[in-house]
Formats: structure tokens, sequence, C-alpha cells
């Protein structure tokens, strides 16, 4: 929608005209997923396993289940249900094509709901036709998505806060892995896990000290800067790893585990319960730190000031706002919060420290902050689509062994969730909007 303005030749009223112009790719999207759903329904469905039947185990002994509302387990023919499923996927794609024929700018939030039922059902009727003859725990999958996503959630925070006040934020990774080598180092020291705790953000500000004097201080190429102190971070902690810790891991390198912190009643719920509500501190930290930087970036001064910085420095400069300093503050912020990140990887899931032991989960949280358009919420639903992905590989790797059913190979499957990331990043490519300043150092003249 542009608007295109008009010059009077008297003082008669000035009227704005109004151009609603339909993007050209406007049909990218309905067609992508007409294709996947057609894919699902001729390969899913049609030519799934004859006779088979697929099984998702809900419930469990003892959770909260009054009146057995929610059922122990759900069995459906593996071609049937995943034909329907393919279906009602299908259906989503044909309304995103009337949405975009009606309207040239649609409603968000009509074009949100279609694609999320595009995408549960396309899901749905994928792991439908992968487990026939097999069973899949959804509680055990759902666990498996949120262990995996807190690493990547806080990574992608990290970036939200470093790359709204207009600092590229390469360095997640090295700041994962200073915080994963931290939370070890000092826990085993001290013999704590919650001395880990505390260790593993005042280690990653490390890293975060770095970006901010390179970035800021000396104006350095910001994405250079971010690839190299990842290289370091890994040139650092593998040397450690192999004078230190390794010669003797009882004292430098033990595995520690932060005590898992069971809420009562809520814990009992079907599903979700030991998800949501049976987690260590930092899933809970996570929730928190989502809601808190969601309010103060969006509804307070601090926030306002922010992101006045991230899109025109020079304008919050002549307010009297300091740029430099506020982009400092937040590189660091955003360090010790890729850092509780990183102390996931280590005393959260109780193992211990190992080389290059972040595997690329910071380069991910970094897809994921972009997913999420440099929104906390935004960033943690991205991690936890990337997570998914990455818990359903695991789990079928485990079945693709088992007799019968379909089998995938197994380096296909490790190829999930980069894959995803790829494919959801390039979808949101061109209509993100970055912070306007992101990644130029500001000279005060």
């Amino acid at each position: 929608m542009t608007a295109t303005p008009t010059v009077a030749p008297d003082d008669s009223e000035v009227q704005k005209k109004v151009t609603d112009e339909r993007p050209d790719s406007w049909w990218h999207l309905p067609l992508t997923t007409t294709v996947l759903g057609l894919i699902a329904l001729v390969f899913f469905g049609l030519r799934g396993v004859p006779g088979a039947e697929s099984s998702f185990a809900l419930a469990r002994e003892g959770d909260l289940n009054p009146l057995g509302l929610i059922p122990e387990r759900i069995t459906v023919p593996s071609i049937g249900g995943a034909v329907a499923l393919a279906v009602i996927a299908l259906a989503a794609s044909a309304a995103l094509w009337v949405l975009h024929a009606r309207a040239a700018r649609p409603r968000p939030a009509a074009r949100l709901g279609l694609i999320a039922v595009f995408a549960v059902s396309w899901i749905l009727a994928f792991m439908t036709w992968v487990i026939s003859e097999r069973a899949l725990d959804v509680a055990t999958l759902l666990q498996g998505t949120l262990a995996l996503a807190v690493p990547l959630a806080f990574g992608a925070l990290s970036g939200v806060l470093s790359e709204r006040a207009g600092v590229i934020n390469i360095a997640i990774e090295g700041q994962l892995l200073f915080g994963a080598f931290g939370a070890a180092l000092v826990g085993s020291l001290a013999g704590s896990a919650w001395v880990g705790l505390i260790a593993a953000p005042i280690m990653a500000l490390v890293m975060g000290a770095l970006l901010a004097m390179f970035a800021v201080g000396y104006r350095v190429q910001q994405i250079i800067v971010g690839v190299v102190l990842n290289v370091l971070a890994i040139g650092v902690t593998s040397f450690f790893f192999g004078t230190v810790m390794r010669q003797n891991p009882g004292q430098f390198n033990s595995p520690l585990r932060l005590p898992t912190l069971r809420i009562p009643v809520l814990a009992d719920i079907p599903v979700i319960g030991r998800v949501l509500f049976e987690q260590n501190i930092l899933v809970y930290l996570m929730w928190i730190i989502v809601a808190g930087l969601t309010i103060a970036l969006f509804r307070t001064r601090w926030g306002l000031r922010v992101r006045a910085v991230g899109e025109h420095p020079r304008a919050a400069d002549t307010v009297g706002i300091p740029v430099n300093r506020t982009r400092w503050i937040n590189v660091m912020l955003g360090s010790a919060v890729a850092g509780l990140g990183g102390a996931t990887l280590t005393i959260g899931t109780g193992v211990a420290f190992g080389e290059e032991m972040s595997a690329g989960k910071g380069y991910i949280a970094l897809a994921a902050m972009i997913l999420g358009r440099y929104h906390p919420v935004g960033a943690l639903l991205a991690a936890l689509t990337f997570a998914f992905a990455d818990s359903l590989q695991l789990r079928l790797g485990t079945m693709s062994a088992a007799e019968g059913g379909v089998s995938i190979p197994g380096d296909f499957l490790l190829m999930l969730p980069y894959v995803v990331a790829l494919f959801a990043v390039a979808g949101v490519v061109g209509r993100v909007r970055v912070p306007a300043a992101n990644g130029v150092p500001y000279v005060k003249q």
C-alpha cells in the first residue's frame, strides 16, 4: 500500500491518493503450501503402508485425568489418518489462495491462522505416516522439544537484546560455549550446580565485553568480529579442556545437574504437565525472561530508548540518549542471557563439558531470532519449532531400525533440523524488518 502525494495549485483541499498494490510474490506462499499438501496426500497418505496403524500415547498412569477424558492412546489407520490430515492441509492452502485473491494485503491474523492450521496438519500427517505399525509417546517428544529449545531460546533472546540496540551478534555460539564451560568448571570446583549457574552468565560476559569493545568501541565490522570470537571461544575452551579438564575430570569437569522443581497438581496434567511443570530452574527462567523482556522492550521507557538507538541513533543522541553506552549495556545483558543457555548444555542436562559441545546451536539461535522477527515471543516460538524438528529426528532415529513401518535414512534425519531452519529463514527473508541501524557503528559528532 503506497501513498502518492498531490500538489494543489491553489488553496483547495489536498486529498491523499492511496494505491493498494498486490506484491508480485503474493502467490509464493499459497503455491508452496499446495505443493507440500499434495506431497503429503500422495506420499504420506495414498502411498502409505497398507493395513498399518499409527499409535500416539497421550495420558499416563497416575496423571490427573478425571473420568479418563484424555485417552491413554489414540490409534488411527495410517493411510486414512494421513489422507484426512493432508486434505485439511490442502483446505488451508486453498483458503490461503482465496484470502490473497480477495485482498492485496490480507489480515495478518487470518493469514497466520491458516498457516498454523496447514503446518500442524502437515506435520501430523508426516508423523502418522512415519510411525506406521509403531507408537509414539507424545509427552516424551514434547519433553525433548522443550529441553532442546532452552539453549536456542536463550541464544535467540541474546540476539534480540543486542540487535534491537543496533549491534549484530554473530557471537552467540561463543557465548553459549563459554557459558557451558564456566558452569562446568566453576561448578565442579565448588561442588555445586548452583554455583555453576551463577558462573555461566559471568563467564559469557567475557565474550560480550570483547564483542562490545570491538564492535562499539573500535567500530570493527561486526559480522567479522562475531565469527572471530566464535573461533576464539572454541580455541580457548578446547585448550583448557585438553590440558586441565581431561587430566582431572573429577575436580574440574564432574557432571553436575540442577535439581528438578516439580509444581504439584499442575505437573500431573496429562501430556503437558511434566513438560511444563516438572523442570529445572533454567526452564522457568526462560519463561520469565521472555515475558519480562517483552514488557521491557515494548512497554517501558528503557525499551523505547533501546529501540530508538537501534533505529535512529543520531536522533536518539539528539534527545540525550547515550547511544554507545546503551549498546554496551545491551550487548552485555545479551551475553549473560546466552550464558544461561550455555549452562543448559552442562548442568541443565547433567553432562560434563565437551569440546565444541554447542555444536552450531548459536547459529540456529540466530536463525530463530530472525524468524521470530526480533521479538522475544517470536524468538521463543521459532526456537521451539527448530527444537521440535530436532526432537522428532531423535525419536525417529530410534524407530528407524525397528521392524516394519517406514524407515528413513539416518543421514536425512540428521539434516532435518537444519533443513527446517534453512527453509524457515528463507521464507521470511525480505519480509522481516531489521532495525534500521543494525550493524552500523555510531560516531558522535
